[in-house]
């Protein structure tokens, strides 16, 4: 039998991400480009976006403008600055005890890793009810 090619191995990982990169049913632009940005990285542009955007809702024609417009040049920055995790999964503010004997204010922070995507309609680009969108004053 004869072992595949690098080429071959290449063209079938490239299948596999292809793939894996499909959103799921419902799933919201938010969830996808931070589920796809954590797998495979930012690639300094909309790439994510631009997919999500011709598989799940094709009718958003000026996606990626309006992410540029809102801070978002690439896939990282437009989830950086459009959107962040709703207030009710963020870990809340408290006291903690420290070394000394006294207390100190651990602030509230989001989520190390997002629940499941909440879902939106077909064709729709807003985030599920995981996600806050950060809308700029025009």
């Amino acid at each position: 039998m004869d072992e595949p090619t690098t080429a071959e191995a290449e063209a079938d990982v490239r299948e596999l991400a292809e793939l894996w990169l499909v959103p799921h049913e419902r799933e919201c632009l938010a969830c996808y480009l931070d589920r796809a940005v954590a797998a495979l990285g930012c690639q300094g542009d909309l790439r994510f976006a631009g997919r999500y955007r011709d598989l799940a809702a094709p009718r958003a024609v000026a996606l990626e403008q309006r992410l540029a417009e809102a801070g978002g040049p690439c896939d990282c920055k437009a989830l950086m600055h459009g959107v962040q995790p709703a207030w009710h999964l963020w870990t809340p503010e408290r006291w903690v005890p420290t070394d000394s004997g006294t207390a100190a204010v651990q602030r509230a922070h989001p989520p190390l890793d997002m629940p499941a995507c909440e879902g939106v309609r077909r064709g729709s680009t807003r985030p599920c009810a995981n996600w806050h969108s950060m809308r700029r004053p025009r």
